[in-house]
């Protein structure tokens, strides 16, 4: 199958000249200007764009930024008539591939287009088992592109063959749970199932059956024997969501499960042996829950042999749009709506916006944003987000540090915009209505 080349230069003659230099061994498709250049992103993503830098309408140094954001695996190659050394460094710097001045050397760039299409299928290559898990986490859309979220896959690449235990660590909403997921599906246990409890979302007299079964007439209500998660995970993985929420007593029958490798029913006189592997995550810092009293420091070593933190969606803003343009897609179809992407104006509120509730607050904007756009793009106007702007220094905390102070001053907003409806402040910044309260409590928050 041929190569895929677009040609983008304002001059008829060289996108001539280049389409018979290349399109006897691929298959060649023109741009003439940058405005036909973003038309074709609803295109297939070519293999390699051969980049022309000056256009009548735009610079092509700056397009490529944009083309590498909107097509990750495609290979830029610049051309310009006026080269000097800083100019292709910073093309460099950019992310294109090579740097060629006009008049160019037909072979030579051949011989560029080729090398950047096979350096194109190496990394398909190698990061095909990595999209691979991505497609499997469903709807919670992961992205890896910014380096601190691939240096996270890259840990979980190493630690996943092994059997040790892992804790996740990070803010409510940054894919403590896709990670869980990618860990399973690459460890030696993927055939097996993984179980997933929240144990912040279950009632303290009922997590300890939940987990470890129950027999009949253990307690009231318990009409049938209860088989529990670590039995239902047996061969493959369990994952314990927001263990610093569960009772200090139930943590310290888990860790005599974890010891021990065997688990007894609620009312059982029989133990079994469990055969699982165990993932716990938590949006606490962990030396901050023992301090509190919310987590055992023995449980803690035990789980922790392995820790992953994932950072907010503040620190790593590369990934914004890239998940913003995911997510899209998905609720674009889901709604049958015709909507093929952002306005600069609605890219620039989304990238500037701090997200205090990271991806899933994300996720609820743009699922808001395509149901009540009324054109084929969404707009700023279509965002329901506003830059969260610092309260006058009298009203604010001095012990809040920067970060702090933007989430404390993005709730104090979202309240404000909700009439101090705190589920409905919640849902749209995509927390838990109890993170909620319990940051509104840590920041001072009057309501």
């Amino acid at each position: 199958m041929k190569g895929k080349i677009l040609v983008v230069d304002d001059e008829q003659p060289i996108r001539e000249l280049l389409g018979v230099v290349l399109q006897r061994d691929y298959q060649v498709a023109e741009a003439e200007s940058g405005a036909a250049l973003q038309k074709a992103f609803s295109d297939p993503q070519p293999d390699v764009v051969v980049l022309d830098v000056r256009l009548q309408d735009a610079n092509g140094l700056e397009l490529l930024p944009l083309i590498k954001k909107r097509w990750t695996d495609t290979e830029v190659i610049v051309l310009t008539g006026q080269g000097t050394i800083e100019m292709a460094l910073e093309a460099g710097r950019l992310g294109a591939y090579n740097f060629l001045t006009k008049p160019f050397e037909n072979e030579k760039l051949l011989a560029d287009v080729k090398c950047a299409i096979e350096r194109k299928q190496q990394g398909q290559e190698n990061s095909a088992l990595r999209r691979a898990l991505e497609t499997m986490s469903g709807n919670n859309s992961p992205v890896f592109r910014s380096v601190i979220m691939q240096d996270v896959v890259r840990t979980v690449e190493r630690i996943a063959p092994s059997d040790v235990a892992v804790l996740i660590t990070g803010e409510s909403g940054t894919g403590k749970e896709v990670i869980a997921d990618l860990t399973h599906v690459m460890s030696t246990r993927s055939k097996g199932r993984i179980i997933k409890i929240n144990c912040a979302a279950l009632p303290r007299e009922l997590i300890e059956s939940e987990l470890f079964g129950s027999v009949k007439g253990a307690f009231t209500g318990a009409h049938t024997d209860r088989e529990g998660l670590f039995r239902q995970a047996e061969g493959g993985t369990l994952f314990l969501d927001e263990i610093s929420e569960m009772p200090i007593d139930t943590q310290s029958k888990l860790l005599r499960v974890l010891q021990d490798q065997e688990v007894r029913p609620v009312g059982g006189k029989t133990s079994y042996k469990t055969n699982c592997r165990l993932i716990a995550a938590t949006n606490r810092a962990p030396e901050d829950a023992i301090k509190d009293g919310k987590l055992r420091e023995d449980l803690y070593y035990r789980i922790s042999a392995i820790s992953v933190h994932l950072p907010p969606l503040r620190d790593r803003r590369e990934d914004i749009m890239p998940l913003a343009e995911a997510f899209l897609k998905r609720f674009a179809a889901q709604a049958n709506r015709p909507i093929r992407g952002f306005t600069p104006s609605a890219v620039d509120r989304l990238t500037a916006f701090d997200w205090p509730g990271n991806i899933r607050q994300l996720q609820n904007e743009i699922q808001r944003a395509v149901l009540l756009s009324e054109g084929d793009m969404v707009d700023a106007s279509d965002l329901s987000i506003t830059r969260a702007r610092p309260e006058s220094a009298e009203s604010q905390d001095t012990n809040f540090t920067l970060l702090e102070g933007v989430e404390r001053n993005a709730i104090i907003q979202m309240l404000k915009e909700t009439g101090g409806n705190k589920l409905e402040a919640a849902k749209r910044l995509g927390i838990g209505r109890q993170t909620l309260y319990n940051k509104i409590k840590a920041y001072g928050i009057e309501v």
